[in-house]
């Protein structure tokens, strides 16, 4: 269909029904009756081909026109194979990930961002786990904040149903410098990630006091972050 779109594009030889033309070629231009430039594209056993069929008069080439049409093809597919093509990439988190599940999750989002992608993380909560939001949202938060030299946050976390989101685009290509501001905001969210760490071994005690202590120390973790936040 996008070939019979390029093929129709373009009136050739008899088609071409106005009383006269601009030929063009590599020596020049000239302006001639249709006629002429029809016997012309005979004689050299081609074709005459409307390239321009605004212009006044209209421009043609004296070409063969399966040639023309297969580098106008190609022209076509080459400029297609240049477009970035922006891709959604999803990352998942349970409300609990453990640190090295974290670590190549966030390898991956690195990796997708630099490419020119876009990331959508969530933290997917099953049962009683939805308990842990404020969990998922810190979690989220320092995915997010390990990521922004590579991508910047476009919507900050935000529950639908057992899902909380966080959407990340890609920042402009170029070389990443680290300011003091930017190394300061990665100890503080490493302190953040000592708080997750923390709540996580609460949870594993039996002395811990439930779920509902841990989601306490959960909250605790993401006042800190957001309080750091506010500082900058």
């Amino acid at each position: 269909m996008k070939n019979d779109n390029i093929k129709n594009q373009y009136r050739v030889n008899e088609q071409i029904r106005v009383r006269e033309v601009r030929i063009v070629g590599d020596s020049g231009s000239t302006v001639m009756p249709t006629r002429q430039a029809l016997e012309m594209a005979r004689e050299q056993g081609v074709d005459l081909v409307e390239i321009s069929p605004n212009a006044n008069p209209p421009v043609c080439r004296i070409i063969d026109y399966s040639k023309f049409l297969y580098q106008q093809k190609k022209r076509a597919k080459e400029m297609k194979a240049k477009q970035v093509k922006v891709e959604v990439k999803e990352i998942r988190f349970g409300p609990q990930t453990d640190e090295h599940d974290y670590q190549f999750k966030l390898k991956h989002a690195k990796e997708f961002l630099e490419e020119g992608n876009k990331v959508r993380a969530y933290v997917f909560f099953r049962g009683r786990s939805i308990l842990f939001k404020e969990q998922g949202e810190v979690l989220l938060l320092r995915f997010a904040n390990d990521l922004e030299e590579y991508g910047k946050v476009e919507h900050m976390p935000s529950l639908e149903g057992k899902k909380m989101f966080i959407y990340l685009a890609p920042k402009k290509a170029g070389v990443v410098k680290k300011s003091q501001q930017a190394m300061d905001r990665e100890r503080k969210s490493a302190e953040a990630k000592g708080a997750v760490t923390a709540q996580e071994a609460e949870v594993a005690s039996p002395a811990s006091g439930g779920l509902f202590a841990n989601a306490k120390i959960s909250a605790d973790a993401l006042k800190k972050l957001q309080g750091d936040s506010s500082e900058q």
